[in-house]
């Protein structure tokens, strides 16, 4: 490889980097051809930051109250990836949860409760609308895995149901 197209790639790695930040991206793969036996494969990725243990987020301006933060589990299921849970209710969009309605109304569930197939869950507002969670099963809720007013990503799990 010749120092120019060194020096190319180290550019091209670079801009690579400053997309994944300026777009809040996690990873990037990228693979560039320069002939028939010649390519530069690059994967840019950045860790994330473990998200704090027990705080309360603060509800978005107008909407919410504080809740109470959920009681911690037992040592054998913090162990486990939640995600991984055969009763796991995972979050199909990004966006920000609400465990209630409206403010100062109750929180459509606690630990411990019966759920039927359909009931609301919770709320995740994603780009200004309101989308309720259903219930894909009847059980109890045996985990709230979320804070009311908390950022949520696609496939996160919100709650386990048994």
């Amino acid at each position: 490889m010749t120092k120019k197209t060194y020096d190319s790639d180290v550019a091209f790695i670079q801009a690579l980097a400053e997309l994944l930040r300026e777009n809040d991206l996690t990873e990037l793969q990228v693979k560039r051809d320069y002939g028939e036996d010649d390519s530069l494969n690059v994967r840019v990725s950045r860790m994330q930051p473990a998200p704090a243990q027990n705080y309360a987020a603060p509800p978005a301006p107008g909407y919410g109250a504080p809740m109470a933060p959920a009681a911690p589990a037992p040592a054998a299921e913090m162990a486990e990836d939640p995600a991984s849970h055969p009763g796991a209710v995972t979050s199909p969009m990004v966006g920000t949860v609400y465990m209630q309605g409206e403010p100062g109304s109750p929180p459509f569930i606690r630990v411990g409760q019966q759920v039927s197939e359909g009931d609301t869950l919770l709320i995740v507002e994603a780009m200004k609308t309101m989308n309720h969670i259903p219930a894909p099963r009847a059980g109890t809720v045996k985990r709230i895995l979320i804070e009311d007013g908390a950022p949520v990503e696609y496939g996160a799990p919100l709650v386990i149901l048994e």
